[in-house]
């Protein structure tokens, strides 16, 4: 079996998928107690780093995706696929799982 090396060049979503830079959770409480990893909530904050062609419609054309490479979004919590990439983790959502873009 041939060895697939990835990157986030060579990712590139399908239909109205995209692929969202994960930020990085809360190491300590408001009140400053640290963390430890099982206790972290996970982030649901995130960069999109690559967008899919859009979702086609019944007649074959495109509908293009709402969001663009270097927006921050908000999506669901327990939404999409995660994969790490080297020390970097990202998720691979569907846009209906998007719930905002953040300013």
């Amino acid at each position: 079996m041939a060895a697939v090396s990835l990157s986030v060049s060579t990712v590139k979503p399908l239909a109205d998928r995209v692929f969202v830079k994960v930020s990085a959770s809360e190491e300590k409480t408001a009140g400053g107690i640290l963390l430890p990893d099982s206790a972290k909530e996970k982030p649901q904050v995130g960069e999109i780093v690559q967008v899919g062609p859009g979702k086609r419609n019944e007649d074959g054309t495109r509908q293009e995706v709402d969001v663009q490479v270097g927006d921050k979004v908000l999506y669901s919590k327990y939404a999409g696929t995660d994969i790490k990439l080297g020390s970097d983790e990202f998720v691979l959502l569907s846009e209906k799982d998007i719930l905002a873009i953040v300013q």
